[in-house]
């Protein structure tokens, strides 16, 4: 007997605890609180209607005509038309800005050393009448004078192997590169960089 009054108690108890009172019709939602910060919209950007004056344009100092550089016959050797020989030619290496009082220009025998032998020019002055070509970088520093300043690197020889290479390094004061290229040049042609102080 006293096992079916204690499951009778416990079933009373399990129903009264699943009673649902929320459903009561006296049941009241509590509102949610109003934000003081009101909610702020970006303007709409517009673009406007006039457009700005077109921009003049300064022409570039670096553009150069190779053409037009190597016209002159006392300074630039013609070019050979032989058919298949490339390097029967001046070239070309570019132009480039420059911000510094000097700059060092290095070089060396690019490919197998062969007794590559060059004179260097700035400005059509002599600066380097002979200089034989190795393995190692040798070079010299130049002071630039603002405005142009012309680099002509002119084969005295081809060596043992044609034609007269070289890689050779522009840097600043600064030991900045402001360029590094190859030339491959005949007997007699040049190869030119200009570098343009500001």
């Amino acid at each position: 007997m006293k096992k079916i009054l204690f499951f009778v108690i416990v079933l009373c108890i399990s129903f009264s605890g699943y009673a649902q009172k929320e459903f009561d019709a006296k049941f009241k939602p509590i509102p949610a609180k109003k934000s003081k910060n009101k909610e702020t919209i970006p303007p709409k950007v517009v673009a406007p209607e006039i457009t700005p004056p077109a921009v003049v344009k300064k022409p570039d100092s670096l553009q150069v005509n190779p053409d037009d550089l190597f016209k002159d016959s006392n300074l630039y050797k013609k070019e050979a038309n032989s058919e298949g020989v490339f390097y029967n030619r001046n070239q070309y290496l570019g132009s480039f800005k420059i911000n510094t009082f000097t700059s060092t220009i290095r070089y060396r025998d690019a490919a197998f050393v062969d007794g590559d032998k060059i004179k260097v020019y700035l400005n059509g002055k002599v600066i380097e009448p002979e200089v034989a070509m190795d393995g190692a970088f040798k070079g010299f520093k130049i002071k630039l004078e603002k405005g142009i300043n012309r680099i002509d690197f002119e084969a005295l020889n081809e060596g043992f192997a044609s034609p007269n290479t070289a890689e050779f390094q522009v840097y600043d004061e600064l030991g900045v590169v402001v360029s590094s290229n190859q030339w491959n040049v005949g007997l007699g042609y040049k190869a030119t960089i200009i570098l343009v102080k500001e």
